[in-house]
């Protein structure tokens, strides 16, 4: 199916406009009313969870509350989940019931993972929603069997807190997930899966409403709430819409499409185990964190991360509707364009990663205080302030 064709399928399909529409109508409703609860029920962020970027004030983090509604009733309503979709219901619902309590009460974060892989297994091992086999370029298709469970468990797991670790700042989760749940519902309508579309373009609708009280300065945050079940939500939709297919992009897509997040934990955690601390610990070497020590505003920061996150997902789309290896047989003109595109992408992930990567002198020129030392040094004594910073 092509683009304008898939496009066009899910204009057409009332499921996905009906859906979209009531989950924007829903969360720009819902979430001043949950802003208003949140003081009265304490969830409300004073910085001490975790080294999020916002002034001085209190604001609400139970947003997300809006945003589980706005999914889960339109859901209910156009989708009528059964079998798989009722397993990937009951499993958001749990998650965010997790969330609810770490952003009220606090949950460690051990027995918060455990919760998020316990409600992977509902979809998985309950309702029979694996990831049951694997396309590699060159190599071909060959299926998962028993390691289907615990590959899917781990993804589940791992994209509910990948989007949780990302939202530190005004807007950039709740857009990242917004283009990403986009993106989602065009690839499953163009490998025919509607039920998997209309779930992704009813997370899109509620991921974009909540940018309306989320753009920088914040009158609300999603908090673990809705970090933990977007995240989970996009995880299962890219299962059931895109992982299933036999295609090549079905493995490449998802994670182009989650690529900013993907890299910004994978530095985040790799930067803790190299100064062998917790990667669970919160420290101040995200992305967005970095980006603002070089100067950046937090709307051009939110900016910079949107742009990179939509153009890789756009890559992703080229790769599905103009593949270099149609039918299994290489053609000249598609390969050429992917190879074109894929360069422009690359230099623009190299620049920003070079970009970051400037802070850290910077970053060490400022603690050197006029006085040379071995970098070594100034990196530990850069990652002491950075967390000594998170703690505060």
């Amino acid at each position: 199916m092509s683009f304008p064709d898939s496009v066009h399928a899910l204009v057409r399909d009332t499921t996905a406009v009906w859906g979209f529409v009531t989950a924007v109508g829903i969360v720009l409703l819902l979430t001043p009313l949950v802003a208003r609860l949140a003081p009265r029920i304490g969830g409300v962020d004073d910085k001490h969870d975790r080294p999020r970027v916002h002034g001085g004030r209190p604001i609400p983090r139970i947003g997300g509350l809006a945003i589980v509604i706005g999914i889960a009733v339109p859901m209910a309503v156009f989708i009528k989940p059964e079998g798989r979709y009722l397993g990937i219901l009951l499993g958001a619902l749990m998650v965010a019931a997790l969330g609810l309590i770490d952003d009220i009460k606090g949950i460690n974060a051990t027995v918060k993972m455990v919760g998020i892989v316990a409600a992977a297994l509902i979809p998985v091992v309950g309702f029979g929603m694996t990831w049951e086999n694997v396309g590699l370029p060159l190599v071909g298709n060959f299926d998962l069997g028993w390691a289907a469970y615990p590959l899917t468990v781990f993804w589940i797991a791992a994209l509910a807190n990948l989007v949780n670790l990302i939202d530190g700042m005004d807007s950039l989760a709740s857009g990242i997930v917004a283009i990403a749940a986009g993106s989602f519902a065009i690839l499953a309508a163009s490998f025919a899966r509607a039920d998997a579309a209309a779930l992704a373009a009813i997370i899109c609708g509620a991921s974009l409403a909540f940018l309306r009280y989320n753009f920088h300065p914040a009158r609300v945050f999603m908090g673990d709430t809705g970090a933990l079940a977007l995240g989970f939500l996009l995880a299962c939709v890219a299962v059931q819409g895109v992982l299933k297919t036999a295609a090549t992009i079905a493995l490449l897509g998802p994670l182009l499409v989650m690529a900013v997040p993907i890299l910004d934990t994978s530095f985040v955690i790799a930067k803790r185990l190299k100064y062998k601390r917790s990667p669970f610990a919160p420290d101040q070497n995200h992305f967005y964190h970095r980006f603002m020590r070089i100067g950046y505003s937090q709307r051009r920061t939110a900016a910079y991360l949107h742009l990179w996150a939509l153009l890789l997902a756009a890559y992703a789309l080229l790769l599905r509707f103009e593949p270099p290896r149609p039918l299994g047989h290489w053609q000249l003109d598609n390969t050429l364009i992917a190879l074109g595109v894929g360069i422009v992408v690359l230099a623009a992930s190299v620049w920003m990663v070079y970009t970051l990567e400037i802070l850290k002198s910077r970053h060490l020129q400022v603690l050197r205080r006029g006085k040379l030392a071995d970098e070594p040094e100034h990196e530990e004594a850069v990652e002491r302030a950075l967390s000594a910073g998170s703690r505060r």
